[in-house]
């Protein structure tokens, strides 16, 4: 007991193993209440004894590599945003170049790639940081109601107008306006838009009095301006009045090594909000993570994150938990024998889980012996990382 206190202070990530015989067994379970790995009751077969050795070995290199992800520091040169690949790290040497001028800047990338994360970090590192940040959704708002909510309206200006309304573009005054999905702003808008941009004045919809505003504008859009300009869709005025300085948002497939580092950062997010007892990946879910395409691109990866928080059962999270099918799994086959196999496999995987990998636990959640669930694991090349 003494060597095994000395050993975990010194190491604490080093795997104990206990051998014991059944006259002992207590020493062995207050050895694994002090930190060590598991214990093996004699007398030894070596065959299960390297199956725990080697999972032992398992367990080490990957709570070694979680470490490495919640310690790993990232490079971004931007506070509040993750990133560590070299195309989001150049997007983000950019927005440091463009933030300080009052240049408009044009955000183009697909949906859930983090355009108004970087609005606000271009507002935020800008002289009007202390001015409002104001955010509207051209494709959320009715077009009736779009030039209300940008310009404002008096008084009795329309039915319902009871009183006067300040509109976005006023709110912004000396701030920035983020006009996301700019892309699905109606022509008729994009005229009255583009006369805002020309003096920076507004004039309120039943109003006489123009009002001078001074507003940097960002805009982001997840469509072709190019093509929708040829298409007649989108005025060519409009577009280079917006397009001083683009930036394209890369997604999430094209940021080798961002996946995991994010989803590092969402899985100590979410654990420590939900208080759930999850340490890291199985070693099945980093390579899902690597190798998913995430068409959702971050967006997708954080709600897939923080729902396998929500359902695991186990320290790990799996492949399954994320709702990924682990790199080299073949199609499920329909047939009887396969099926019994997958529901062998399953239950096997949720018994470990619930006793968070301690074998005999999970043998007895199985009403199996450890043996008999050693022999399991080998049949189904379970290892640790369920």
């Amino acid at each position: 007991m003494e060597t095994l206190a000395q050993i975990l202070a010194i190491a604490p990530a080093t795997k104990v193993i206990i051998a014991t015989g059944n006259e002992t067994r207590g020493h062995a379970l207050r050895a694994i209440a002090l930190g060590a790995f598991d214990f093996y009751q004699k007398p030894i077969d070596i065959d299960v004894l390297q199956l725990i050795v080697a999972r032992a070995e398992r367990m080490f290199d990957l709570e070694a590599e979680n470490r490495r992800l919640n310690e790993a520091v990232s490079a971004s040169p931007v506070d509040g945003i993750i990133a560590s690949s070299p195309e989001m790290l150049q997007v983000l040497r950019n927005i440091e170049k463009i933030a300080p001028t009052d240049v408009a800047v044009l955000l183009i990338g697909e949906s859930g790639t983090g355009k108004e994360l970087l609005a606000r970090a271009i507002h935020k590192f800008s002289g009007r940081a202390r001015a409002p940040f104001v955010p509207i959704n051209c494709a959320a708002i009715p077009e009736t109601l779009l030039e209300s909510e940008l310009f404002g309206h008096e008084r009795g200006a329309f039915t319902g107008a009871v009183k006067q309304n300040i509109g976005r573009i006023e709110s912004a005054d000396r701030g920035t306006l983020f006009l996301d999905e700019i892309g699905d702003v109606p022509l008729p808008m994009q005229v009255k838009l583009l006369r805002f941009l020309q003096d920076q004045i507004v004039e309120r919809i039943g109003g006489r009095k123009p009002v001078q505003v001074d507003v940097r504008i960002v805009c982001a859009t997840n469509q072709d301006l190019d093509k929708m300009m040829a298409e007649g869709r989108f005025r060519e005025d409009l577009y280079y009045r917006l397009n001083e300085v683009t930036v394209r948002v890369p997604p999430l497939r094209e940021r080798a090594g961002d996946t995991v580092v994010l989803a590092s950062f969402f899985l100590r997010r979410f654990a420590s909000e939900y208080n759930r007892p999850v340490r890291g990946f199985g070693s099945n879910a980093l390579a899902a993570i690597r190798d998913y395409a995430w068409p959702g691109n971050v967006r997708e990866l954080e709600n897939r994150v923080k729902r396998a928080i929500v359902m695991t059962d186990g320290p790990l999270l799996s492949a399954t938990d994320f709702g990924l099918s682990a790199p080299g799994e073949e199609p499920q086959s329909l047939g009887i024998r396969a099926a019994r196999a997958r529901a062998e496999r399953e239950v096997l995987q949720l018994a470990l889980a619930q006793a968070g990998s301690n074998l005999s636990k999970a043998a007895k959640l199985l009403g199996i012996s450890r043996p008999t669930l050693y022999d399991l694991m080998q049949q189904h090349q379970i290892g640790l990382d369920v």
